[in-house]
């Protein structure tokens, strides 16, 4: 899922494109997309003013029109082309031609999860969360303590932070060197600034990684240079370590064990439950468990 530096690069590339520009025409091609009565002809022929971020969503902002609000969430994409296109429904699932070029949404997969709001005031669709990028140590640690859940959950909760995911939550966890299933209510203040620090740093400079774009077409959650996202088995940029997993549901968590464990393999749900005592404490354990085909 696009997360804050890749929705930031998203509006200022749109800002460049269709600030002050009309739209010509709205072709909305799938019955998922739009989630509300007012549809998109109600901004035809009216001149974008601003664009806005709000969490992980891309508002659009039209002159004495309501505003349009996109969420790609897990596989919704945007592209831009100097040529009108039409969607086909299946996976072009809507075209808005400017008088600049055409904005298309694209989402890979049957499962169609992205989403359209046509309304007057984008706010309302705001989960809440705080803005990381411009909050205090203060207001940071104030937000962070003010539900007892592991760090990674509390990151990736859009009514506590606005815009961070579980790519870029691995990412700040493991620039911070603390664990993924640390509680918030043993967070010493010494450790919730650094977290803060992280958190600032991680985002602010992936965001200008991926202003080297000239549109952000290959948007995706496991980027090259990642240091644990997506890494599992690799070496850690920091340590050497093999970066290991924790596998819930249909999510992962990636972790450094040297940088952010102490060295303690944290347990993953399926494998757990299967070997029960003999899951593996450590690193040692786990290499020794798989030299004899315990564990692959």
């Amino acid at each position: 899922m696009p997360e804050l530096p890749d929705i930031t690069v998203y509006i200022e590339a749109l800002d460049a494109r269709i600030t002050g520009r009309t739209l010509q025409q709205a072709d909305i091609a799938s019955p998922f997309l739009l989630r509300t009565e007012r549809t998109a002809e109600d901004c035809v022929g009216r001149k974008v003013r601003e664009l806005r971020r709000i969490g992980k969503r891309i508002a659009i902002g039209f002159q004495d029109a309501p505003w349009l609000v996109l969420h790609l969430m897990i596989a919704g994409r945007l592209h831009w082309s100097t040529k009108a296109k039409k969607p086909d429904g299946r996976r072009t699932l809507a075209a808005f031609t400017f008088d600049s070029g055409c904005l298309t949404l694209t989402e890979a997969g049957s499962r169609k999860r992205a989403s359209l709001h046509v309304v007057e005031d984008p706010a309302q669709l705001d989960p809440g969360g705080l803005d990381v990028l411009t909050s205090s140590a203060e207001e940071f640690t104030r937000v962070l303590r003010s539900a007892n859940h592991t760090l990674k959950r509390s990151l990736t909760d859009p009514h506590l932070f606005s815009g961070i995911g579980k790519a870029y939550s691995d990412e700040i966890l493991h620039l911070a060197r603390l664990s993924p299933v640390m509680l918030t209510s043993r967070l010493s203040d010494e450790e919730a600034a650094r977290l803060h620090r992280a958190v600032q740093g991680c985002l602010t400079e992936w965001t200008a990684k991926l202003r080297t774009e000239e549109f952000p077409e290959k948007v995706t959650a496991f980027r090259e240079g990642m240091a644990v996202h997506g890494r599992y088995k690799e070496p850690c940029p920091v340590c050497g370590t093999k970066v290991q997993r924790i596998r819930y549901a249909s999510n992962e968590t990636n972790y450094c064990p040297t940088c952010q464990t102490g060295g303690k393999l944290l347990a993953d749900r399926a494998l757990s439950r299967l070997l029960r005592q003999d899951w593996p404490k450590s690193l040692e354990e786990l290499e020794e468990m798989r030299k004899h085909e315990l564990l692959i």
